[in-house]
């Protein structure tokens, strides 16, 4: 693409070069003719009536001018052609009044221009007018003049090119067989960052924060491999050997016990599904929801083994998917009636511009440090770990990710008392 660029700018510019020298000599020639033919065309209107006693004095500029008779003898010149013969033997012919002539000299050329006029002191005459043709408009050193220039000009301009192209480049260069070294096996290497402080720096700072984000996504990918196959596997190891059990006994007890494995391993199953539709960023439809009435309406719906006090403020109104927050308070509420003591507390209310839901119970707590543990994918904690009757450690990692897919959050509160605490923008 560089030398692409640099060739098709010595084109261009070897092209307007070539121009220039067809078209300025001519172009100059044009314009100093023009200058005589002035002159010229002023001294013949002057002896119409007037008889030069002395030199001509110069006329438009120019100072070389005669006035040469009929049988071709000089009667009047400027102070520069005094004695000199006649510039040309050109006259005008065939009914035109002006002759156009290159005289060269030893010491130079001349273009000449003379007009004609028959009714003067003179008689007829040709007034003739002379400019001296520039040096380099006869002389091979014009071309060298515009050529050399431009060759050197370009060849600055190629040096650069690949000096300046090739100091940019190199850092990107680097980046890129940088990046070809990393494989999905390796996610842990990283680019080389320039000291350039520009922005091919930037590029590769970039680079390098999307690399780690993308080996952080693939650790969490692998790790979340890992333990949804350790919780899928306990249920269907358990429900095969009930089944075989019960293919032999046949009694009630292995049936239910198989049929509470299906269960979870169904519950499990619906869980990854969720969480697959939330990571895919997947479009649902909302509407606007009582948010205090869905809490009364699912704990009146919900059979749970503590009891469950419900404090909602009314008309506290939120944007977002009925079935997704119904899910989420069930989480919610399910995580509380499983860890608890004695009671659950729930209240809806409004803070600013936003509503919150808390859901409280007296179980064991959790510690500080481990607050933010408790919303990751298939984390159980050891302490509550024997509590954990059919618990898949997804509840709260899905409720989490539902109130920020509706622009909230999911936290857990101060207190002794476990408080899960939602807030999710008003309506």
């Amino acid at each position: 693409m560089t030398i692409a660029t640099v060739a098709l700018f010595g084109v261009l510019l070897m092209t307007g070069v070539a121009i220039t020298m067809a078209v300025y000599p001519a172009r100059a020639r044009a314009d100093l003719l023009d200058q005589a033919a002035a002159a010229s065309r002023r001294l013949t209107t002057i002896v119409d009536t007037y008889r030069f006693p002395g030199p001509i004095p110069p006329q438009q500029g120019i100072g070389l001018l005669q006035i040469v008779d009929a049988s071709g003898n000089v009667v009047a010149a400027s102070r520069g052609l005094t004695g000199s013969p006649p510039l040309t033997r050109a006259r005008p012919t065939g009914g035109e009044s002006r002759v156009d002539a290159r005289v060269c000299q030893p010491e130079g050329c001349m273009l000449v221009v003379g007009t004609s006029n028959r009714a003067t002191v003179y008689g007829p005459i040709v007034a003739y007018a002379a400019v001296r043709e520039p040096f380099l408009l006869r002389s091979s050193f014009l071309p060298a003049l515009l050529f050399g220039p431009a060759l050197l000009l370009l060849a600055l301009m190629a040096w650069g090119t690949w000096y300046g192209v090739g100091r940019v480049l190199a850092p990107v260069e680097r980046i890129r067989q940088g990046l070809e070294r990393i494989s999905a096996e390796d996610l842990s290497r990283r680019v080389e960052v320039p000291a350039t402080r520009d922005e091919v720096a930037e590029l590769a700072t970039t680079v390098n924060d999307t690399l780690s984000r993308l080996e952080d996504a693939v650790e969490r990918h692998r790790r979340f491999v890992s333990d949804a196959s350790h919780e899928l596997r306990a249920p269907i190891t358990g429900l095969m050997v009930r089944l075989e059990a019960g293919l032999e006994e046949r009694t009630e007890a292995d049936w239910r016990a198989a049929l509470d494995d299906a269960r979870r391993l169904s519950d499990i199953v619906h869980d990854l599904l969720m969480m697959a539709r939330l990571d895919a960023g997947a479009t649902v439809a909302a509407e606007r929801v009582d948010l205090g009435r869905l809490v009364e309406e699912e704990v009146a719906r919900r059979t749970c083994r503590l009891p469950v006090t419900v404090e909602a403020e009314p008309c506290v109104f939120v944007q977002g998917n009925r079935l997704q927050l119904a899910r989420l308070f069930g989480n919610l509420l399910s995580n509380a009636d499983r860890y608890g003591d004695s009671f659950i507390r729930v209240s809806v209310l409004t803070r600013g511009n936003d509503a919150v839901l808390e859901v409280v119970d007296d179980g064991p707590g959790i510690p500080e440090e481990l607050r933010e543990c408790v919303f990751e994918r298939f984390t159980r904690l050891n302490r509550t770990r024997s509590r954990d009757a059919g618990g898949s450690g997804l509840g709260l990692p899905i409720a989490r990710d539902i109130a920020r897919s509706h622009g909230g959050d999911l936290g857990i509160g101060e207190g002794p008392e476990t408080r899960l605490i939602l807030r999710l923008p008003r309506d």
